[in-house]
């Protein structure tokens, strides 16, 4: 079956799908666990699994159930894929870029620094076989990946204090994800990556000077703007952030061909209603941090111009000591600059002047 057919079109798969009579007469019962990598509290990221859970349990007459479990019930969050790989859990829900240790190849498919937006990523994975070559990389560590919710664009992270100059990152201690994590460490940063139920204890202790996560709607739910009152935008290390349903392969393939294919279309829906849930909360999320002192900045240009610099030289780095790397990006670098010059003729000009004009134009 071509995995791509049913990314391109989940409609065409609900009848054979939704067939739940022959499901239920002829199919076996199949249970199976999930572990996450964020905890309950995380409301929007929580959902994103959860809904698929029961959308499958739906499409197979409640044969196929999978069982969630939040960070830290069965393994710590950065654990999950260690977990699917050995047969802990049949499958996770997690951010590919937390393995960047085991290979730095993995950021590409959560979300590259200046790298493509939540809709050119989805492209690329569809249309320009970002999601083959995603694969082609799991397969090596005994798993099989399915998008499964973006964030959209992040924030740019909480800082104690003001960020004014390139310098100002020496010697802060940063938690960040992903090849992130390599960029501000060559502007002079200390960058360390914990797990999110992690991040305000250390934040509280001083043990961080600053932290990233997704945005207002989650930042809000952890409580960063006690602690830490300047927040800086855009997130340019996180344009985007895919996350995927990461399932272990000897499972996946003892699986029914209905269950496959109610699998891949319940994580298909949880692309874009996961996004949506995003650019609904976080508008009135944001609203009510600075209506509660929290300060409000954008990253200075020569802090972008330094971090587009540091970003580049990270992936030839990274490029010339991997292989896998250097042949992920030749594709996602071309696919990017096509996808910038048309987004630049049309949503950008678009952006630019509405979004403005929304405010000062009568």
């Amino acid at each position: 079956m071509d995995r791509r057919m049913l990314l391109g079109s989940s409609a065409a798969l609900l009848p054979s799908a939704l067939a739940a009579p022959a499901v239920a007469q002829s199919l076996p019962e199949i249970r199976w666990r999930l572990t996450s990598s964020f905890p309950k509290s995380l409301d929007l990221l929580s959902s994103a699994p959860e809904s698929a859970a029961r959308r499958i349990a739906a499409l197979t007459d409640n044969r196929f159930q999978i069982r969630i479990f939040a960070a830290g019930e069965i393994v710590g969050g950065l654990q999950a894929l260690d977990a699917v790989q050995t047969g802990t859990v049949e499958a996770a829900f997690t951010a590919p870029y937390y393995y960047v240790g085991k290979d730095p190849t993995f950021a590409f498919f959560s979300v590259l620094p200046f790298g493509l937006t939540q809709r050119q990523m989805t492209a690329w994975l569809r249309h320009g076989g970002g999601l083959d070559l995603a694969n082609e990389l799991f397969r090596g560590y005994n798993v099989i990946g399915f998008p499964t919710g973006d964030t959209g664009a992040q924030m740019g992270g909480w800082f104690r204090k003001e960020i004014r100059t390139p310098d100002d990152f020496k010697g802060l201690k940063f938690r960040v994800a992903g090849l992130a994590g390599e960029v501000f460490a060559r502007m002079g940063a200390v960058p360390i990556q914990i797990a999110a139920g992690d991040i305000y204890p250390s934040l509280e202790r001083g043990t961080l000077d600053a932290v990233e996560f997704v945005g207002p709607h989650d930042d809000e739910r952890l409580g960063f703007a006690r602690v830490a009152p300047y927040y800086y935008y855009p997130g340019f290390f996180e344009p985007s952030a895919r996350l995927f349903t990461m399932v272990n392969l000897r499972a996946w393939e003892g699986l029914p061909e209905q269950y496959k294919q109610a699998f891949q279309v319940a994580c298909l829906e949880q692309e874009s209603e996961l996004t949506s849930r995003y650019d609904h909360s976080n508008p009135q999320a944001l609203r009510r941090l600075v209506a509660a002192g929290t300060q409000l900045r954008a990253y200075p240009r020569p802090v972008l111009e330094a971090a587009w610099r540091s970003a580049n030289a990270v992936f030839e780095d990274v490029s010339q000591r991997n292989e896998g790397f250097r042949k992920v990006l030749e594709s996602y670098r071309r696919y990017r600059d096509d996808e910038f010059t048309w987004f630049r003729v049309a949503e950008n000009s678009y952006d630019n002047f509405a979004f403005t004009a929304a405010q000062v134009v009568r």
